[in-house]
């Protein structure tokens, strides 16, 4: 079993000092006014998350309680989440953590393995040097940030600022292909969907459609920065450059992104065409071996990538 940690680079303004995880289910943060660095430690069994804060935590309810249902309730779980949370642990510790034990003379109740309470210890003094490990890089984005005051570079701030936030979008892990960063340039609310507009780096449009309660929950809003996720798969290629109006006007695609190819990996069957649009931004459809000979896909050709609003996932920054 080892233990992992993510670190993140929050650049929203927040008062500084740093949280611990363990008392709060959220991760630690070490943070100046405006730039922050943020991070989270769980235990790992092979690539099987074994659980982290939040598990912890309830673990911890458990030894202090002796109850499934008061430890739920003292971590805001569910009665069933909570014993399949304890079933997860049971399961990928390779050994009980928690022990029901039920009737007798004393009546039923809950306790922890020594295992269970070794585990706590060593989250608690692990996640302690994780915090002071944010706390020694807050220090250092202090620094960064002091080091551009001083040298009267008015940009540099900001460029720091918008540094961060890129390496904070390179710890985003998903199975989608497309990870597209954008800004939000509209955002047209319903009663039950919400469309979002979003402004790709090379000026071309995207569209997402995504429930209202989504919508409010990511906090999306006119220059919000989003990442619009696309899967290769939901991706129909048409050959040439922009589609005509009268064309478009036939699809029922909101998305239509122009650009010219730049690689075709090909396979047994299907095809990954990149499709690099103005700006920079690449996209990637999967296509049969069969439509790439038949479009004439290949590298400097022209083509449009086009994709429902529908299938746009869209995430933001912690």
């Amino acid at each position: 079993m080892t233990t992992s940690s993510s670190t993140s680079f929050p650049c929203d303004p927040v008062a500084s000092g740093a949280t611990t995880s363990a008392e709060t289910g959220a991760p630690s943060r070490a943070e100046s006014a405006g730039l922050g660095v943020g991070g989270s430690v769980w235990f790992q069994a092979g690539p099987q998350v074994l659980g982290g804060a939040a598990r912890i935590a309830l673990l911890a309810a458990i030894g202090e309680t002796g109850s499934i249902t008061g430890a739920a309730k003292a971590v805001g779980m569910s009665y069933k989440g909570a014993w399949d949370a304890i079933d997860a642990m049971n399961n990928l510790a390779g050994e009980p953590l928690v022990v029901r034990a039920t009737g007798g003379k004393g009546g039923g109740g809950t306790t922890l393995t020594p295992r269970a309470q070794r585990l706590i210890a060593t989250f608690g003094a692990i996640e302690r040097e994780h915090r002071h490990f944010l706390e020694r890089a807050a220090a250092a984005v202090r620094a960064l940030g002091g080091a551009a005051d001083m040298d009267a570079d008015a940009g540099a701030a900001g460029r720091l600022g918008t540094d961060l936030a890129v390496l904070g979008r390179f710890a985003l892990r998903t199975s989608a292909r497309n990870q597209l960063y954008g800004t939000v340039s509209g955002l047209a609310r319903g009663a039950v969907n919400d469309e979002v507009s979003i402004a790709l780096p090379g000026g071309q449009p995207l569209v997402a459609v995504v429930t209202r309660e989504s919508a409010d929950a990511l906090g999306l809003a006119v220059g919000a920065a989003v990442v619009a996720l696309v899967k290769a798969s939901s991706v129909v290629l048409v050959a040439g450059g922009a589609l005509p109006t009268a064309h478009a006007a036939r699809l029922s695609a909101r998305n239509r992104l122009s650009g010219v190819v730049s690689g075709v990996r090909r396979g047994e069957v299907n095809a990954e065409v990149m499709l690099e649009l103005p700006g920079g931004t690449v996209i990637a459809a999967v296509v049969t071996d069969a439509s790439v000979d038949a479009l004439g896909l290949e590298a400097g050709a022209s083509a449009t990538a086009v994709f429902k609003a529908s299938s746009v996932l869209l995430g933001v920054g912690g």
